[in-house]
């Protein structure tokens, strides 16, 4: 018989959840992924790459020349030359002994004979052996996420696969009742986005053994659950850890998302999710991603500071996540604890204010993390 979750008479506050989360939480091994698959991953450690280009090279079509045997040569005064000229075009290897590329139109042909009227100067439509990159740059740095641009420089230096730190995130839906999985897919897209390599899967049924069921599904380095973690007759993921062993804290002084739960078993961290999307949010924003960061090696997420339009009023002992959008170089707060998707679909960032504090007066900087690059 099922038994009916309650919250702890005191929630616990979310920097000590947190740390509990990431006590003893090493990044994972880093694996070599195609290309490809590379995108939105954090780096790992690379060899120093090769320079390119690996030869002067031509950056525009046209005529390659010495530049010092076209002194004098001009429109008034075309230059007749002795040989013929190389053709190459953009991306062609600059012939030994050439070190400049004029336009086509720079040199008339007369039968057999060849006329140039413009000069030159030396590196014109070239670019020099290590001229994108020197020989031995670390361009792609550990820690970093890896951009489109990344991947050019990947491919521009010849490597197919790139080492990176890509955690397996397994996101378990417990199904709602309504049979809505709107906030797992949120979920699950996110942690995509972010890098995961992401296993979904689906309870059973909303009964606690068999949510406890699908935490053995398949190997991962952590475990995301929407749902079922409040204190309905139907919710049982709290109870479904309690049965694993596996609970560390249910209820987390954070607004919103108080229900939320986190556990562990064995090494893997296990962070159970509200099913109501604005709290699923706050717990990915305030719980998951901080673990994500740590299992990927990343660097620390960056801020943007900026004074407060108004000020942000918060009650003492809960963490209050607040949304806000820039208007006129400051952050604008819509919204404090209570998310509706409209104003979560409107705000640029957020921030979550301390529990010890009352919250934040107008002009007073704050540091928010973006929504959206």
């Amino acid at each position: 018989m099922t038994t009916t979750q309650r919250l702890p008479a005191a929630l616990t506050p979310l920097d000590a959840a947190l740390a509990e989360l990431l006590a003893g939480l090493d990044p994972v091994a880093p694996r070599d992924l195609p290309l490809e698959q590379a995108l939105g991953c954090v780096a790992a450690e690379l060899p120093p790459l090769k320079a390119f280009p690996a030869f002067d090279m031509a950056t525009v079509d046209g005529w390659a020349f010495r530049s010092g045997d076209l002194v004098g040569a001009s429109s008034y005064s075309p230059l007749p030359l002795a040989g013929s000229p190389v053709w190459v075009e953009a991306g062609d290897r600059v012939p030994e002994g050439r070190d400049c590329v004029v336009d086509a139109d720079s040199v008339e042909q007369a039968g057999p004979l060849f006329q140039v009227s413009a000069e030159a100067i030396p590196g014109q439509g070239v670019r020099r052996i290590g001229g994108e990159f020197a020989q031995a740059s670390s361009l792609i740095v550990a820690g970093r996420r890896i951009h489109e641009i990344d991947l050019l420089i990947a491919r521009m230096a010849g490597l197919e696969r790139l080492a990176v730190r890509r955690p397996r995130l397994c996101v378990i839906n417990v199904p709602a009742t309504t049979g809505d999985a709107a906030t797992f897919h949120l979920i699950a897209e996110s942690a995509s986005a972010a890098g995961a390599d992401v296993i979904c899967t689906k309870a059973g049924g909303r009964a606690a053994p068999s949510i406890a069921k699908t935490f053995d599904a398949e190997p991962c380095d952590s475990i995301i659950i929407i749902g079922g973690t409040g204190v309905g007759r139907t919710d049982a993921t709290v109870e479904a850890l309690t049965m694993r062993s596996a609970l560390l804290i249910h209820g987390i002084a954070l607004q919103p998302g108080r229900t939320a739960a986190i556990g562990r078993i064995a090494t893997c961290p296990v962070i159970a999710l509200p099913g109501a999307a604005d709290a699923a949010l706050a717990g990915w924003w305030t719980l998951v991603l901080p673990v994500l960061n740590r299992l990927s090696g990343g660097q620390p997420r960056q801020t943007t500071t900026l004074p407060l339009a108004r000020k942000i009023a918060s009650g003492v002992g809960i963490t209050d996540i607040v949304l806000l959008r820039k208007t006129d170089d400051a952050w604008m707060p819509l919204a404090t604890g209570d998310l509706a998707l409209e104003t979560i679909a409107r705000a640029d960032a957020w921030l979550a204010v301390p529990g010890g504090s009352e919250g934040y007066a107008a002009g007073a900087p704050v540091d928010a993390y973006m929504l959206r690059e």
